[in-house]
């Protein structure tokens, strides 16, 4: 098994049930797009969350 495999299944026993749901979907959602050559997508849509998370912080004045 790849290194990578054994540290996420490690993980997985050791983190508390909710996150280890998390991760699951993240990374599943991670496959999905790697089968369909759709990687760039979950990257953009990352920055789009980035700034829409700046837009919503107070303003400073």
């Amino acid at each position: 098994m790849d290194a990578l495999a054994e540290k996420l299944d490690a993980k997985l026993t050791q983190w508390k049930p909710q996150v280890s749901e998390e991760v699951r979907a993240l990374i599943s959602e991670v496959i999905d797009a790697a089968d369909n050559d759709a990687l760039d997508l979950i990257r953009a849509r990352a920055i789009e969350q980035e700034v829409l998370d700046h837009l919503d912080e107070p303003s400073s004045r």
